[in-house]
């Protein structure tokens, strides 16, 4: 026994959607830089996706006969079906991600808040005050060493 009619329209329409996004779409193809970094987008898929149809009788006498004298004997109990299916698909850039040298970076589209662009600034703030605390310890012990030594 054949599947409903709209077991069909959604079947083509989910199979339609597949072929269209893949997970390229979310992460993107990288793209090497002339200074050696690498770009790689990140994006937010939306999907909406929506089907419906239903079976209907004939307005008339007249349809029914007509429906009746093209069939045969006319003791089919079929109604004509009507249905249709929607779907909508959105594809958002939310991040880039950056790799070079020694650094992994996520730099998002938008910064929601202020609190947002500190705590994505918090480990580089932190790696460059290390290195000016490194710097100042070793300048000072190769001019204590100096001076010990004359």
């Amino acid at each position: 026994m054949p599947g409903h009619p709209i077991e069909n329209i959604m079947k083509t329409t989910m199979e339609n959607i597949k072929e269209m996004i893949d997970v390229n779409t979310i992460v993107g193809d990288a793209v090497e830089t002339a200074d050696g970094n690498v770009i790689i987008p990140i994006s937010k898929v939306s999907f909406g996706f929506v089907a419906g149809g239903g079976e209907y009788k004939e307005r008339n006498k007249e349809q029914r006969q007509a429906k009746n004298n093209s069939e045969g004997d006319g003791t089919s109990q079929t109604m004509p079906f009507a249905g249709g299916t929607g779907a909508g698909v959105s594809v958002n850039p939310i991040a880039f991600l950056v790799v070079g040298g020694d650094k992994i970076r996520l730099l998002p589209v938008q910064f929601s808040s202020p609190t947002d662009r500190i705590v994505e600034l918090v480990p580089e703030l932190l790696e460059d005050i290390k290195g000016m605390i490194g710097n100042k310890k070793e300048a000072k012990k190769i001019i204590t060493t100096e001076d010990a030594r004359q």
